[in-house]
């Protein structure tokens, strides 16, 4: 059987085996590649957590403010703990570069009994030991840091070995310098010999104001991963399209290959060979091409994932890792995994095939005029089962944070409609108006005649347009919906923000007065943002305090109207809706300045600026409640006649406002869309390889239509159609294909991006969107791929019409 199998998969045109093995290892290589970089920043992220908690068994956190440093010995003599370690972590701005590093303080002589080494370099004034991706942070061997409205200057006495742009300080120095006197937010704890983790941990929680929580370190690297979940699995999903699309790749060359070989299967019958010989025969030779292609895609798939993390960080340029540039590791079960998936999809993507060349006698396979039989008699049931199937999963809730069922509900969108597409084909062409032309009435008797080979083209065209039309209905609607968030979002002339150094940068009260009198300033809105842990297992939420809170952003729920006598008002994002369940009218505890304050939610909010969730509360019940009066961003609105040129320059001149970065809306604006199109490029790229999958398709099934019609065109020639009709007939064969493909493709794919857009992006990222379609984008491709069928149509029947009449006819003698 392996001689046969060589023998005939040689005479196999390699230009369609090519395009299988390019298909499949395409998928593949997305798959493996998104993997091996995810793989690596997560192990990454949860080794910078070990790394930084050496033996520690549990470890206290605090919001960005953090904790009194009083409470470090009440927790040292507890029963049950050996030692105690405290630290401040914060993200620190690096003056005149507009970047941060991650400043990470410790207690040099109690760290050295959790991780047996001893920094003693961080024991001299003002030293500071720099990771290997923050090294080039550093000037002439000073580290600059924003704090407020100064610039600190620390001394770099060298090198740490820590994963990403961290600066690694001694916790005295650090909380003078930094100006952070009398505060921690971790405590490092190793438990003694024997002591009840659980106990211990209780004992902890007692002692620990509002908002301040304590944690296993196995809970802390679990969170750690997980504001980057929805994104991997996403990009994940995505992976497993492209090998979808392959797997149809494989389908139509396989198609084409058994309508090419159809003699030679039915002699192998008639010498002697079983049914399940001839299926097993064109199983084989697919497996062949997945696993080849599947090789290729996993070396492909780690070039692509070495150059990603030199190119973009481990983020993919979204984001979700940001600085952080992980070693890529090799893991054999993984790369066996995506192995065997790209050998199953090829499998799956021959099995009809298979079945036909398998299922048809071999007296009809050896007769003149006998075509293959694919999806000839399919039924429509099953595919509107999969359609119903798909509508009820798209209204479960997601599982754990994710959307598994809006991605099922997709997958039953996708394989119904083409499961579909056969009795879909049947009704379409007969209900066709006759057309004056004899060249068109062929082509559409032909379709009519053998829906079933028509459905084999369809199903490309179908699976690769549908995608393509949701991706494209979900991304214009997504961008739009930021565009006009922007609109809301920034109602100024001018904005500045000390936001980009971090937990370090801010304004005092004296230079925000300063500010809002400058001449040319009508109005001056500030913001002062921090962080409170609502739930140790999640991220830290993002308090913002704002002036005219209410106006800030997009309310998409029903207000609710304060009371008096009730709480101030808060107002909460989609996120912190879904994920705690905060509700108009619903009164909240929320820690502030370590008490537990209440207040009443005032309305949901839409936010694209903080996927995990973000509290919104006006600055002057801030201030009162806390008594920080401190601030990081604002808004200025300008009066008739002052450039914003002229209030940069007036600003810039104050003193004390030399780290303050401005910027006019629509800067603020071009960049927020440059890195939403950066984040996207995977998503364009796709949709790019979706047509090209399409026209393959169509092409590998145009050809089997064809091949097996070289004795039609013989007839059609002896009766005096020229070559130019017959392809006139081909084209308009092809281009009636790809206008019924097209619109079922539209139609799937507008079910799907509806699932898209209410459904996985909901649940994935926790914020909303309204439906923008973009109808010029859409009748474009829909013309594209016409036109593209009609010359790919002509191309695939160069072959049977390079046959002379009387040859194609000799058989019929």
């Amino acid at each position: 059987m392996l001689r046969l199998l060589a023998v005939l998969g040689a005479r196999r045109p390699r230009g369609r085996a090519v395009l299988s093995v390019l298909g499949i290892a395409l998928g593949v290589a997305l798959g493996y590649a998104v993997h091996l970089v995810n793989r690596a920043a997560v192990a990454d992220v949860a080794a910078a957590v070990r790394t930084l908690a050496g033996e520690a068994d549990l470890e206290v956190r605090g919001g960005r403010s953090g904790f009194p440093d009083s409470l470090y010995p009440r927790i040292a003599r507890l029963p049950g703990v050996a030692v105690a370690s405290p630290g401040l972590e914060l993200d620190a701005g690096v003056a005149g570069t507009g970047r941060t590093l991650h400043v990470v303080a410790i207690d040099t002589l109690r760290d050295a009994a959790l991780h047996g080494v001893i920094h003693a370099e961080l024991l001299k004034p003002d030293a500071v030991l720099l990771s290997p991706a923050a090294a080039g942070r550093a000037q002439s061997g000073m580290l600059r840091l924003v704090v407020g409205e100064k610039t600190v200057a620390l001394h770099v006495a060298g090198e740490v070995d820590l994963k990403g742009a961290v600066a690694l300080m001694d916790i005295a120095t650090a909380q003078w310098r930094l100006d952070r006197v009398g505060e921690l937010n971790r405590i490092e704890i190793r438990l003694a010999p024997g002591a009840d983790a659980e106990a211990v941990r209780g004992r902890v929680a007692a002692l620990l104001p509002p908002g301040v929580q304590v944690a296993r370190i196995a809970e802390l690297e679990a969170a750690s991963a997980y504001p980057s979940r929805a994104y991997r699995v996403n990009m994940n999903v995505l992976a497993m399209v492209a090998l979808f699309t392959g797997g149809f790749l494989v389908f139509s060359a396989q198609a084409l290959e058994v309508a090419r070989r159809r003699g030679e299967h039915a002699l192998l019958r008639v010498l002697g060979l079983r049914t399940r010989d001839i299926a097993r025969l064109v199983l084989l030779e697919a497996a062949g091409l997945g696993f080849v292609g599947a090789l290729l895609g996993l070396a492909l798939g780690y070039a692509l994932a070495w150059l990603a993390v030199r190119t973009f960080g481990a983020d993919l340029g979204a984001g979700a890792f940001r600085g952080i540039y992980p070693q890529l590791g090799f893991s054999p079960l993984s790369a066996a995994l995506h192995l065997g998936a790209g050998v199953l999809v090829a499998l799956a993507g021959a099995a009809l095939p298979a079945l036909d060349a398998a299922r048809t006698p071999a007296a009809q396979a050896l007769k003149a005029g006998d075509a293959p039989a694919i999806l000839r008699h399919a039924k429509a049931w099953p595919g509107l089962a999969l359609l119903a199937a798909g509508a009820g999963l798209a209204q479960l809730g997601p599982v754990r944070g994710l959307p598994l069922f809006g991605y099922a509900s997709i997958g039953c969108f996708l394989v119904g409609s083409i499961a579909l597409m056969p009795a879909v084909a049947r009704l379409a062409f007969r209900a066709a108006p006759a057309f004056g032309s004899p060249v068109l009435t062929l082509a559409l008797a032909q379709l009519r005649g053998a829906p079933g080979q028509a459905a084999v083209s369809l199903a490309a065209i179908v699976a690769s347009f549908s995608l393509m039309a949701a991706m494209a209905v979900m991304v214009a609607s997504f961008r739009e919906s930021l565009d006009r968030w922007l609109d809301t979002a920034l109602p100024a002339d001018l904005y500045f923000r000390t936001s980009y150094a971090g937990d370090t940068g801010y304004v005092e009260p004296e230079l925000a007065a300063r500010l809002a009198a400058l001449p040319g300033i009508a109005r001056a809105d500030f913001l002062r943002s921090a962080r409170v842990t609502l739930d140790p297992a999640r991220p830290p939420v993002v308090l913002i305090a704002r002036d005219r809170a209410a106006l800030a952003f997009p309310v998409v729920s029903e207000r609710y109207e304060r009371k008096g006598g009730e709480p101030p008002a808060l107002w909460v994002s989609e996120a912190i809706a879904d994920f705690y369940g905060y509700r108009p009218g619903q009164v909240v505890s929320l820690p502030l300045a370590g008490r537990e304050r209440k207040l009443v939610v005032a309305g949901v909010f839409r936010d694209y600026a903080r996927q995990h969730g973000a509290v919104l509360m006006n600055r002057s019940d801030y201030v009162a409640l806390t008594g920080d009066r401190r601030i990081n961003d604002g808004g200025l609105w300008l009066e008739p006649g002052t450039t914003v040129a002229e209030a940069m320059e007036a600003i810039r001149g104050l003193p004390g406002a030399s780290q303050l970065e401005l910027s006019a809306p629509g800067e603020i604006r071009q960049a927020s869309l440059r890195i939403f199109d950066r984040s996207f490029a995977v998503t364009y790229a796709m949709e790019a390889v979706a047509v090209l999958v399409g026209l393959f398709g169509l092409s590998s099934s145009l050809g089997a239509i064809v091949l097996g019609r070289r004795r039609e065109f013989g007839m059609l020639r002896h009766l005096g159609l020229t070559p130019g009709e017959i392809r006139g007939m081909l084209a308009a064969e092809g281009g009636l294909l790809a206008l019924l493909g097209a619109a079922a493709g539209l139609v799937t794919g507008a079910a799907i991006s509806l699932v898209l857009i209410y459904v996985v992006n909901r649940q994935s990222f926790n914020w909303s969107m309204e439906l923008h379609p973009p109808y010029g984008l859409l009748a474009s491709l829909v013309a594209v791929l016409v036109t593209l069928a009609v010359l790919t149509a002509i191309a695939s029947g160069r072959e049977a019409m390079g046959m002379g009449p009387v040859r194609a006819v000799r058989e019929d003698w």
